[in-house]
């Protein structure tokens, strides 16, 4: 290795270090809230169902030159000059998803879960097309047909919803494809904590001559852990987000797998191609080579023993999660949870969602408001509560401790004085005693390689 070869590795490493510098000397003010928001973090306790914390390894690719490279178009084919080395980095992070889904095709290039929904139907579908799609309030995502959405707005959707039980309504939906001949049937959710039948879904689209399109977002480390039953052979398209269950960097990715060799509707191109012109130039410009870089570090962590065993926790810290708060009186939807989400009516105690919320965040708990079947309040009130342990299983807190989360949530909301559906009081004490207790746990579980001091 040549001198100068030595000074450019070693300069990595130094370049972080003087931005850091750079923006504590010079921008004091953002830097301070950049700190204040890395402390705020590790003082929380987060049990928000839709995220998760990324390792600083995967935070640091974000960080790097790469993100200074300008330019459009794939790997090998790209519309600037200098791209020999992010091509490389492209090139890795889209084996390693394949390898890590099981799939026979990925585009790494999507820059949010969103996005990737927005790609697959407007390449595949023409505007007054008929989708369906899961309904929000039984636990969709506003990207599978809501009405507050352009795909609920360009496209003609329907809703499928739950049973009486509250689980996925399969006969509803092959039911509402009989009737509508939909183009496209997306399934996956947002806020249902049962195990999902994608085969079943493809044999209903199959029936109907439709599409599918499985997304995954919230399940994606359980699919690639083997704690959940994957889409990717099952759904025309799979997505999903690379920063819930995966623990990397703000983005997407669309999969394809036995349908590798599928035909689009223009019955000439297959779907990787439309894939591959719909993500550009279709949709989107340049790409962010940092992100992909970021998709990159996640998906080989995810191919470990480590993450495995994370993904089992997860799930088990769910189950634990949700039989603790059974047992203190709560309306666990469904009775429980097959993923990492627990989802429970506050209305029944007599609150709302956004009290809840408001008033766990004062003691450090961090949660979000969910609409639910049936919910009678709108979605900045709602009356549910959504609970993840994507965060408290990385931070190492086991089955065990799901016991001491479901009292800190209980004492909480028993010491919540509702005054309206948004107004509320929460009793000093209890707010003093839980903020302790929390910081207590935090410190006995703190977030991997995140340093305090």
């Amino acid at each position: 290795m040549s001198n100068m070869d030595e000074l450019l590795k070693a300069g990595l490493d130094r370049v972080a270090q003087h931005g850091v510098e750079r923006l504590r000397a010079e921008d004091p003010d953002l830097h301070d809230l950049i700190e204040r928001e890395y402390f705020r973090q590790s003082r929380v306790l987060s049990m928000v169902a839709a995220s998760s914390t990324a390792d600083p390894s995967v935070l640091a690719c974000e960080g790097t030159a790469t993100m200074n490279v300008t330019t459009e178009g794939y790997p090998g084919k790209r519309f600037h000059a200098g791209c020999e080395v992010v091509d490389e980095i492209e090139r890795l992070a889209i084996e390693r998803a394949k390898t890590a889904f099981g799939a026979r095709y990925a585009n790494v290039q999507p820059h949010s879960g969103t996005s990737a929904n927005t790609i697959v139907m407007f390449s595949l579908l023409q505007a007054g097309d008929t989708i369906l799609g899961l309904d929000l309030d039984s636990g969709g995502h506003l990207t599978h047909g809501a009405k507050a959405s352009v795909s609920g707005q360009y496209f003609r959707s329907f809703g499928y919803g739950l049973t009486e039980e509250r689980l996925l309504d399969y006969d509803q939906v092959r039911a509402l494809a009989l009737e509508h001949k939909p183009k496209l049937i997306v399934c996956g959710a947002s806020a249902y904590p049962r195990t999902i039948d994608f085969g079943r879904f493809r044999a209903i689209a199959d029936e109907v001559g439709a599409y599918v399109l499985a997304d995954i977002s919230h399940i994606a480390g359980l699919v690639v852990a083997g704690e959940h039953p994957s889409p990717v052979d099952h759904a025309h398209f799979t997505t999903t987000s690379t920063y819930k269950q995966l623990y990397g960097p703000r983005g997407g990715l669309i999969l394809i797998g036995r349908d590798v060799d599928t035909l689009a509707p223009d019955g000439k191109t297959t779907l990787p191609d439309l894939v591959q012109k719909a993500v550009f130039p279709f949709l989107q410009g340049t790409p962010i080579l940092s992100a992909i870089a970021a998709k990159a570090r996640a998906l080989a962590m995810a191919d470990t023993p480590e993450f495995r065993e994370r993904a089992r926790r997860v799930v088990a810290d769910a189950k634990a999660l949700a039989d603790a708060l059974l047992a203190r009186g709560y309306d666990v939807l469904t009775g429980g949870t097959d993923n990492h989400m627990v989802l429970i009516n506050v209305l029944t105690n007599g609150l709302t969602g956004v009290v809840v919320e408001k008033s766990l965040e004062e003691c450090d708990i961090i949660v979000n408001k969910n609409k639910i079947h049936g919910d009678t309040k709108s979605a900045f009130v709602t009356s549910g509560m959504r609970f993840g342990t994507n965060t408290l299983a990385m931070r190492g807190l086991g089955p065990a401790e799901m016991e001491l989360c479901a009292d800190l949530v209980d004492r909480v909301l028993k010491g919540t004085r509702p005054l309206s559906d948004r107004e509320y009081e929460l009793d000093a004490g209890v707010k003093a005693e839980v903020r302790a207790e929390v910081a207590r746990l935090c410190e006995r579980f703190p977030i991997p390689h995140y340093p305090l001091t």
